[in-house]
């Protein structure tokens, strides 16, 4: 590679690194590590969900959807902003009434302790699961570009983002998530003008041959990217996303107050279309350029049009941005993970609540939970399925079980908490064949916008039933 290019990459990791520490501030205990002290500005939390929501996935496999596809992926992140609508005026609120640390505290108010646990255990579990994926997807472009191994590269984001997150806690990883949304986005603004400098196709050739296409109205439940599974899927999956798992309702419980939390979520909602608009014009002017040879999957479209085609500098700087989306998320993860981990299992078994001895225990969990996921990131072995549907995919396991608890406790007096656990652990136990084939493929053919429907569909109707049985035990 380069040495302009690695100097930019240096460069690059050493600012993230200073920028960790100058706006970190001082940690004074768990408050501070890990929910700024609840002081944060919406517009600050509002880029870093989006940061933490893009990852590497999102820059290098959405361009590749587009220059093998088209543009309907876009469609989805219609739902997302459907979803957070949903969640800013049903399920925010209850997240300011008292104080809560994680997003499952919810459930015991709700259900009881041992409800907490099982919904968190569901998010440690599914979290660590789809960001080992994330991690490996980081390595795949600096691989093609730097010549590293893969494991080199697992192992390089993986130490300057445990660096930054082990000493500044939460606000340390949102600040460095507003400099690092700065970057892919300017990097993905300089690979259009670029590959559109010297295109082999127009954008005329593009929509006739349909890559232009960002509406398809068919009702399907196999076809992946269409209106209805956006619309309905979409906004399933970012009510799951946004509204149950930690690694965002952290963020959200940052805020000030809950008309800040509001602006935060529906702005990233309006923020995200625009930037999934922009990766899917990236990859239309790859495919305009040419860059789309069939002998590259469709991952490594983007990764290699970036080494072959960039000049000097330029590449460097695209190759930070997608280290900067991957460690946006990774942080973030980590961060998350270990304030689950502290809050909703340690603090409640030890009994343990000082403030000051509970940031100990979290930086502790911080560095556990950074060795699982490089640890799983490098045992993953699957390259053939895009890794932004593959973690999607992973997510949606537990997604269904997650959201549909939370609504089973709100829509349904009866259920108690045998029948939320039961509800949630079913709910992924179906999951786990339709999205995994294991132990064998259960309702083949269903497109994966469709999985968190169907999984929060199934932990309703299971946690309603088992409520009706035991009442009719009880009154028997």
């Amino acid at each position: 590679m380069r040495s302009l290019d690695i100097a930019v990459i240096v460069l690059y990791f050493a600012a993230v690194m200073a920028a960790g520490l100058l706006l970190a501030g001082r940690q004074r205990d768990a408050a501070d590590y890990f929910l700024g002290r609840r002081g944060l500005p919406w517009w600050a939390i509002m880029l870093s969900i989006v940061a933490t929501e893009t990852s590497a996935l999102t820059v290098i496999s959405v361009p590749g959807i587009a220059a093998r596809g088209n543009l309907t992926f876009l469609q989805l992140s219609f739902g997302y902003l459907v979803g957070r609508l949903g969640v800013a005026s049903l399920l925010l609120p209850g997240y300011f009434e008292g104080t809560q640390e994680t997003a499952y505290q919810r459930l015991e108010r709700r259900f009881g302790p041992l409800a907490r646990r099982v919904a968190s255990a569901a998010f440690l579990v599914t979290r660590a699961l789809g960001d080992g994926v994330r991690v490996f997807a980081t390595a795949i472009p600096l691989a093609i570009i730097t010549h590293w191994s893969i494991p080199a590269g697992i192992l390089a984001v993986g130490l300057v983002t445990i660096f930054y997150t082990w000493v500044g806690g939460l606000r340390a990883v949102v600040w460095v998530d507003v400099i690092q949304l700065v970057f892919y986005v300017l990097g993905a603004i300089a690979t259009i003008i670029i590959a559109m400098h010297e295109p082999v196709r127009t954008l005329a050739d593009a929509w006739n041959a349909g890559k232009l296409t960002v509406i398809d109205p068919a009702l399907s439940f196999t076809h992946t990217y269409t209106l209805w599974g956006g619309l309905i899927g979409g906004a399933l999956l970012s009510a799951a996303s946004h509204g149950t798992d930690h690694l965002i309702v952290q963020r959200l419980l940052a805020a000030r107050d809950l008309p800040d939390s509001r602006r935060a979520l529906i702005g990233s909602g309006v923020f995200i279309i625009a930037q999934f608009a922009l990766f899917l014009f990236v990859g239309t002017t790859l495919w305009m350029a040419g860059a789309d040879r069939p002998d590259l999957a469709a991952d490594a479209i983007y990764p290699t049009f970036v080494v072959e085609r960039l000049p000097a500098g330029v590449a460097g700087l695209v190759v930070a941005a997608i280290l900067a989306a991957a460690m946006s998320t990774v942080s973030s993860s980590l961060n998350s993970l270990a304030s689950a981990s502290t809050h909703d299992f340690y603090a409640p078994l030890t009994q343990r609540h000082d403030a000051e001895h509970l940031l100990k225990v979290g930086r502790g969990m911080t560095l556990l939970w950074a060795v699982i996921l490089v640890g799983g990131a490098l045992l993953f072995k699957n390259r053939d399925t895009p890794v932004v549907v593959l973690a999607l995919s992973v997510a949606s396991i537990t997604y269904g079980g997650l959201l549909g608890s939370y609504l089973l406790g709100g829509l349904w007096p009866r259920a108690r908490q045998v029948d939320v656990i039961i509800a949630i652990l079913v709910g992924v136990a179906f999951m786990i064949p339709v999205v995994l084939g294991i132990p064998g493929r259960l309702l083949p053919g269903l497109a994966w916008p469709w999985y968190v429907p169907l999984g929060t569909a199934v932990t309703l109707a299971v946690g309603m039933i088992s409520s009706l049985f035991r009442g009719a035990e009880a009154s028997a």
